[in-house]
C-alpha cells in the first residue's frame, strides 16, 4: 500500500508540472554566435548540476547548485521563454494535484509509542 501510495504522489506531482508547464515555451535564435555557445553551455551545465547533486557527496552539492544556477541563467541568455496564458482552472488543477501528491509522498508511518 506504501509504494503504491508513493507511485500515486509521484504521478500526481508530474500532472501538476505538466499542466504548468505546457504553458511555458522556449525559442532560440540561430543568428548570434553567442547564443549557440550559451545554449550548449546550458544544457552541460544542467548535466553536470543535476549530475552533482544527485550522485556526489553532500560536501560538494554548492558545486551541483552553482552549475544548475549557471544553467539556468545560460537558457535565458540563448533563448527567450514565452509564457503562454494559463486558466485559473489549470492553474488550479496543477496546484492542487502538486500538493496532494507531495502529501502523499511526504507521508510518515505512525508510531504507537
Amino acid at each position: 500500500m506504501r509504494f503504491l501510495s508513493y507511485v500515486l504522489g509521484l504521478a500526481l506531482i508530474l500532472l501538476g508540472i505538466y499542466f504548468l508547464g505546457k504553458n511555458i515555451v522556449f525559442t532560440t535564435h540561430a543568428y548570434p554566435w553567442w547564443r549557440g555557445i550559451a545554449a550548449d553551455l546550458s544544457v552541460i551545465s544542467l548535466c553536470i548540476g543535476v549530475f552533482a547533486l544527485v550522485f556526489l557527496p553532500s560536501d560538494l552539492k554548492p558545486f551541483g547548485w552553482v552549475a544548475v544556477a549557471f544553467g539556468i541563467v545560460c537558457v535565458f541568455a540563448s533563448s527567450r521563454a514565452i509564457l503562454n496564458p494559463t486558466s485559473l482552472w489549470q492553474f488550479f488543477l496543477a496546484l492542487t494535484a502538486m500538493g496532494f501528491g507531495y502529501k502523499m509522498l511526504s507521508g510518515r508511518r505512525r508510531s504507537f509509542y
